[in-house]
């Protein structure tokens, strides 16, 4: 059985890992038993179900060097293995390209697709092609307020506007004032809405700032000049882990007292926590939405199984602070949080 870590503070519903977890051992004298036996399969990398060797397509607006989105994969791939599914994955930060890919997987006939929404309606043809063609679809990370509407069997992730309401709240209680929220991707929606729920929460003063995320030296020049320019800004919000340690360089070199907070985590994410460089972060599970986009996907092929009666299976968001990065240091560091 997995540790229960109550020093995690949750912020609305985490649903995927117990039903499904139910749904697959069940309440039989041998759930625990079967449990086992797939865990030593998993292990040894040997499927632990003799279903057909289905294959998922996952397809994201991923940039290339986004540590986020590798976690995802190392969840996806590790249910892959455990299912018996062929698994392959493919990934743009311009819509059209992501677009591109999911007509691939239709035209080479997968068995599933994974696909993120974080611009949907550049994505809702196509989408709307592979629903009609009789490929699952399910949606994650992103668009979890279109999924049903283009016809994805449910949307795993978190709602960006329920985090971005508790990063408000938790901006509150540490006493700022004036943010600079940093969206590092012009169009995505779910960044709007993180910093648009943040806005709506936050007692203080809320602004957004536009960077070029695929420029990290603009991206510090960018954050640094509005810190000068401002010298009230007490705390900046990015929205990725690869965008904390630079704020955090912007800050300094600005000599600004600014506190960095950040959306995700990854190993340097985790040690600026510990150290101070960074007052708090906000994790979804990326791992949890690879694994479980990959397992539901299995499970529908195999039993018309279906979860979220409708609405999204939500990962997260939890605030982590310094304690909690602690707790969850030796997952941060085999890439799993």
């Amino acid at each position: 059985m997995a540790r229960v870590r109550t020093g995690v503070r949750v912020v609305g519903a985490v649903l995927a890992a117990a039903v499904l977890g139910a749904s697959l051992a069940g309440c039989s004298s041998t759930g625990g038993k079967r449990a086992e036996e797939r865990a030593k399969a998993a292990e040894a990398g040997r499927p632990a179900v003799s279903t057909p060797r289905w294959t998922f397509a996952m397809v994201t607006h991923a940039g290339d060097g986004d540590t986020f989105w590798d976690i995802v994969q190392k969840g996806a791939k590790e249910a892959a293995a455990k299912d018996n599914i062929n698994f392959v994955y493919a990934h743009d930060d311009q819509a059209q390209q992501q677009a591109q890919f999911v007509q691939n997987a239709i035209d080479q006939k997968v068995d599933g697709i994974v696909v993120s929404l974080a611009k949907p309606e550049a994505l809702k043809d196509v989408v709307a092609k592979a629903v009609k063609a009789g490929i699952p679809v399910i949606t994650v990370n992103s668009g979890s307020a279109q999924s049903a509407a283009y016809g994805a069997l449910t949307h795993i992730g978190q709602d960006e506007q329920i985090a971005g309401e508790a990063v408000g709240t938790e901006l509150n209680k540490r006493g700022r004032k004036k943010t600079i929220c940093v969206l590092h991707e012009q169009g995505n929606v779910g960044h709007e809405q993180r910093c648009a729920g943040a806005k709506k929460t936050f007692s203080g003063s809320l602004e957004n700032l536009y960077v070029e995320g695929t420029n990290m030296p603009s991206v510090q020049a960018a954050v640094q000049a509005k810190l000068q320019a401002d010298p009230s800004v007490d705390a900046i919000l990015t929205l990725g882990a690869p965008f904390a340690p630079t704020a955090v360089k912007a800050k300094e070199a600005a000599g600004s007292e600014a506190e960095v907070d950040t959306f995700d985590l990854n190993d340097s994410v985790a040690r600026d926590l510990k150290s101070g460089a960074l007052g708090f972060a906000v994790d979804q599970q990326p791992y949890l939405q690879g694994y479980e986009a990959i397992d539901l996907l299995w499970l529908y092929r195999h039993n018309a199984d279906v979860l979220g009666g409708g609405r999204p299976v939500l990962t997260g968001p939890q605030i982590v602070t310094a304690a909690e990065a602690a707790e969850l240091e030796e997952y941060i560091k085999r890439g799993s949080r």
